[in-house]
């Protein structure tokens, strides 16, 4: 590395790793992944079944190599530097693209293999995951599926970014980056409490947004839907509680906590069990799709998925689509 040069941008950082990229090994950058995921060296370690040492060792030969410092390392974890956090997205891409070799290698010899990384969200029954899976593992019996349970924008994230290789997802098709196959169209219903029946029915907008509101973190969908639904008509929720899981957002609404967005199937459900009271000036639908990278769309493990979904779902499921302009419109609403 030139003397001079203090990794000051981003292309010369990718102009020094392309010179040093065949003495990178890929365990060094499976190793620098799971320590900026954690954050924390133990942890990482658990995660990659290394020992601590080791995996410190792995992390400063990298720095050596590439002559630049990842990490700052202090008592509360480890924290990525300038630097670390622009070589990071370099080493997941590699990292995706060795993993997307392997698996199109493995079909060329007659089996879809190799192991892939799953987003799901909302509860289990609802994604069929169960039926998904089996399928989906009967069929391909040398494909690996790693399960991580998201919130329905941090996981549209995770894919955009190369953390996850697909994942279900609420919502639109907000990046030119995102492909997917829509599975089904799913509506919401406004929830309270059953014993505040009497106001809600008689609530107009102004009403129904100053009473107390359950609301998911800013990243998810349902947190989306509830702005742009009174943004249209130039009201704001009050929040008084946040929460990221589904049941238990249903629960709280039955408790007498507050009113929320629930699934219209769920909703219609406690309102015949006397727990909820549903008002009737909303009913707002999103779409559950199957996401993945654009550039993904054709790897092996990624279109066997698609068609075991496809018969998951019968009908209701459409074919795979990018982005469009008016998809676009609605996610930044």
């Amino acid at each position: 590395m030139p003397s001079n040069c203090q990794f000051c941008d981003a292309q010369c950082i990718l102009n020094y790793l392309s010179v040093q990229a065949l003495n990178v090994e890929l365990y060094q950058l499976r190793s620098f992944v799971a320590v900026a995921d954690t954050g924390n060296l133990t942890r990482a370690a658990e995660r990659l079944h290394h020992s601590q040492p080791a995996l410190s060792a792995q992390i400063k030969g990298l720095e050596d190599m590439l002559g630049v410092q990842l990490f700052k390392r202090a008592s509360s974890g480890m924290a990525l530097t300038r630097a670390g956090r622009e070589l990071l997205g370099y080493a997941v891409r590699t990292l995706a693209a060795a993993e997307a070799l392997q698996r199109a290698a493995r079909t060329l010899s007659g089996n879809v293999a190799g192991r892939l990384r799953i987003g799901t969200v909302s509860d289990p029954e609802f994604i069929r995951l169960g039926a998904f899976l089996s399928r989906a593992l009967e069929r391909f019996p040398n494909l690996e599926l790693e399960l991580h349970h998201e919130m329905s924008g941090a996981a549209f994230d995770a894919v955009r970014e190369g953390r996850l290789d697909a994942s279900f997802y609420f919502g639109e098709l907000g990046h030119a980056d995102v492909a997917g196959l829509a599975l089904a169209e799913t509506a919401y219903r406004v929830a309270a409490p059953a014993a505040w029946k009497a106001r809600v029915d008689a609530a107009g907008w102004q009403e129904i947004a100053a009473l107390p509101w359950i609301l998911t973190p800013s990243i998810s969908t349902h947190n989306h839907l509830v702005k742009a639904l009174f943004t249209e008509h130039g009201v704001s929720p009050s929040k008084l509680v946040e929460a990221d899981n589904e049941s238990v957002i249903a629960n709280l609404v039955e408790s007498g906590v507050g009113v929320s967005l629930l699934r219209e199937a769920l909703a219609l459900e406690a309102q015949a069990a006397g727990q909820v009271c549903l008002w009737g000036g909303a009913r707002l639908s999103t779409t559950l799709w199957f996401v993945y990278l654009q550039t993904h769309a054709a790897d092996p493990a990624i279109a066997a998925l698609r068609g075991v979904l496809q018969e998951t779902w019968g009908s209701a499921a459409r074919a795979p689509r990018a982005r469009s302009p008016r998809s676009r419109e609605r996610a930044e609403l």
